[in-house]
Parts: structure tokens; C-alpha cells; sequence
């Protein structure tokens, strides 16, 4: 009887997968991985630094916030890498702008995951892969030669959802024959996507059929971002062809009570990506996380216990292949003499220079240039 996990794809186990987490509203990297080696940093923020004592100690200089203590596992076990005062050189200050900026690599048509998928060595070989896991189509995602956006499995399906008032219900699988049949003599890109989009279905269908038991102990909380990486895992482990997820965490703006606004997200982040790399067991070897937000956080604290808009702050990079257990980079400091504009930690690395050797990694070859066009890359040694 032939793997009913490989009939899926036909892919085997060679795709490389890139989860892109957007920790959308400017996370405070200072609060993620403080410095608290740094004297300025506890100067600056007297009233909400992290506690040198109650930080998670990393590298002698740099510790993990308390909250975030789910992840030293993934360091220890040498698959988590931190790059701190990263960014981009965008300096609106303005979550829409850096987001679109950030999104579409820099001044460009269409989104930097996007190009990546249409221009790197091969072709995409999958109906699913690249998946949205939210409401939207993310502008990275803008250009890929396919999309699949969803909420949830349960979402992507052509069954009929109950209503008040009895109707007759189309059949599934005739509607779905008609289709089938309608885009099969057709050569446009309607009709490819319509291809795309019923193999896609398929498939899933083929997922759904079976109950999904996460592996190795690995514990998934019940909020949305987990449930995202849940299904990323399910995806990845099922041999789909998958290449690309993106998944936001929504939230991080905190310029009043950054405790109140802060501790629920770390606290969420850090038990979905530790239950994601427990379920993922092996697999993790061809897997890659990388964690980002458009920018950080004034060094200052305001008045209000929070911290108003600045620039750099900190990428988390997770998965095989990563010099992990290290904070990548130069560190620029935190005096005042060393800042940037009213206060801002400087953007030592460019967030494209972080994703540069994952791309190659993932086989974007000699396509960088047109990935991220108009830009000098200076690759970071990752692996």
C-alpha cells in the first residue's frame, strides 16, 4: 500500500518551508531580548525595563524576558538565533508606511515573498505552496504565482454552511466536477488559478478527513496564532509542497502600560512557537522561522509606563541549519551619543540582510537582486 502521507503531495521531503511571523504594531525589542548588561538601558527606562534578575540569561550580555522562557529550549537545543537593532531604513515612524515598506521589500511592486516564489530556481510544484493563515492577503505574499488565504482547514471548503431557511444545497462534488471541467480546456490565469485553487481543495479535504494529533508532547494554546502554527505544522508534516506561511500577531503597540499591552502577546508568541517546534520533531531540520516587526520602541520610557514609535529592534530566526544560541551582529549601544533621531535604538541590520541567506538557503540563487531590487545587500552569516 503506497504512503498515504506522500500520495498527498508527491514532494517528499525535500521542501524547505519559511513561516513568516509579523508581529504587527511595532514590538519593543528592548522588552523581548533586553540588554541587560547595558547600564543605559536600565537609565533609560527605570520604571519598565526587564529586572536583570528576572531575565532569562542568553550570551553573557543579552537575556530572554521571563515570559518569552519557552524558547530557551529551542536556544539551548541550538535552533534560535536573535538579530537585535534590526529593521529598515524607513524612518516614518508610521506602523502603515514601515508595514508597506517592510512588506514589499522597499520601494517595489508587489511583495518580496512574493517575488522570491516566482523567480526563484524552480517553480512551484504545489497548489499549496504558499498559504496565508488570516483574514487577509498579505502585501509580502503580493505576486507569488499562487495564494492559498485562510482562517482555518474548516474555512477552505465548498460544502454548504448551515442556514435558517431550507434550501436545496449544490453537491459538493458535482459543482466541483463542473469546474474541474470548465478550467481543464482553458490556458488563462483565471483558469490556473481555478486549477490551483480545486487541487488545493482537494487536498485539504484529504487532511480534514483525519484528526490531526500534535506530536512529541507539544501542548498548542487555543488562540489564533496557535491554532496558525498548529495547522502550519499539520501542512508541513502532511508533505503538501508547502514553501511559505505567513501569520501575523496582532497588538504591540504600547505606548501606555507596555507591561499590560506586552505580557499576553510574549506569553502567546512564546507557547505557540514552542509548541511549534516540539510538533514538529524532525522536521524542524527543513523548516524556518523568522520572527519580525516593522520597528522597535523609544529607548526612553514616556510618561504614561510605555514607549512611544522608533527603529531598530529584533528579529527571531528558528529552525535548522541556524547558528543558533547566538545573538547575531554588532550591538550599537545605548548611550545617548549612539541613538538614533529623538532616541532610537539604530538600525544596525537591514531586515534584508537577514533575509538574504534564507532565501538562498531556500534556493533564490542569483534572484536577489530582483527580490529586493534598488538595495546593496550585505548578507548576515546565519549558517
Amino acid at each position: 500500500m503506497p504512503d498515504p502521507v506522500a500520495a498527498v503531495s508527491g514532494n517528499g521531503d525535500d521542501t524547505q518551508t519559511l513561516i513568516v511571523v509579523f508581529l504587527r504594531g511595532a514590538a519593543d525589542g528592548l522588552t523581548l531580548v533586553p540588554p541587560i548588561e547595558d547600564e543605559n538601558y536600565y537609565r533609560a527606562r527605570p520604571r519598565i525595563s526587564v529586572p536583570k534578575q528576572d531575565a532569562i540569561p542568553l550570551n553573557g550580555f543579552f537575556g530572554l524576558h521571563a515570559l518569552l522562557k519557552p524558547l530557551k529550549r529551542l536556544w539551548d537545543d541550538g535552533h534560535l538565533a536573535i538579530v537585535h537593532a534590526a529593521g529598515t531604513e524607513d524612518d516614518s515612524r508610521s506602523h502603515f508606511d514601515a508595514q508597506d515598506f517592510m512588506e514589499h521589500g522597499g520601494v517595489a511592486g508587489g511583495g518580496w515573498l512574493g517575488r522570491f516564489l516566482r523567480f526563484r530556481d524552480r517553480p512551484p510544484q504545489s497548489p499549496l505552496s504558499a498559504v496565508a493563515l488570516g483574514k487577509k492577503f498579505p502585501e509580502c505574499l503580493r505576486g507569488a504565482p499562487s495564494v492559498t488565504v485562510m482562517q482555518s482547514m474548516d474555512d477552505f471548503s465548498l460544502q454548504p454552511k448551515a442556514v435558517g431557511a431550507k434550501q436545496p444545497s449544490p453537491n459538493p462534488d458535482q459543482l466541483i466536477g463542473g469546474l474541474e471541467r470548465l478550467y481543464a480546456g482553458q490556458r488563462d490565469l483565471l483558469a490556473g488559478a481555478g486549477r490551483d485553487t480545486l487541487q488545493a481543495l482537494s487536498r485539504i479535504e484529504r487532511m480534514r478527513a483525519s484528526v490531526y494529533h500534535p506530536e512529541n508532547g507539544a501542548l498548542y494554546g487555543k488562540d489564533n496564532f496557535s491554532l496558525g502554527l498548529r495547522q502550519a505544522a499539520q501542512l508541513i508534516k502532511a508533505r503538501v509542497g508547502l514553501e511559505a506561511v505567513s501569520l501575523d500577531l496582532e497588538g504591540w503597540d504600547s505606548h501606555f502600560t507596555q507591561s499590560t499591552v506586552m505580557n499576553p502577546l510574549m506569553t502567546t508568541l512564546a507557547t505557540g512557537l514552542a509548541a511549534f517546534y516540539a510538533d514538529l520533531g524532525p522536521a524542524v531540520e527543513r523548516t524556518t522561522v523568522m520572527v519580525m516587526t516593522e520597528f522597535g520602541r523609544r529607548v526612553q520610557e514616556n510618561s504614561s509606563f510605555g514607549t512611544d514609535h522608533g527603529m531598530g529592534s529584533v528579529m527571531l530566526l528558528i529552525g535548522g541549519g541556524i547558528l543558533g544560541r547566538k545573538v547575531i551582529g554588532k550591538w550599537p549601544g545605548l548611550a545617548a551619543d549612539f541613538l538614533t533621531g529623538p532616541g532610537d535604538l539604530q538600525v544596525v541590520h537591514n531586515y534584508r540582510n537577514v533575509l538574504a541567506p534564507i532565501l538562498t538557503r531556500q534556493g533564490a540563487g542569483p534572484y536577489l537582486r530582483t527580490i529586493f531590487p534598488d538595495f546593496a545587500l550585505e548578507p548576515l552569516p546565519l549558517y
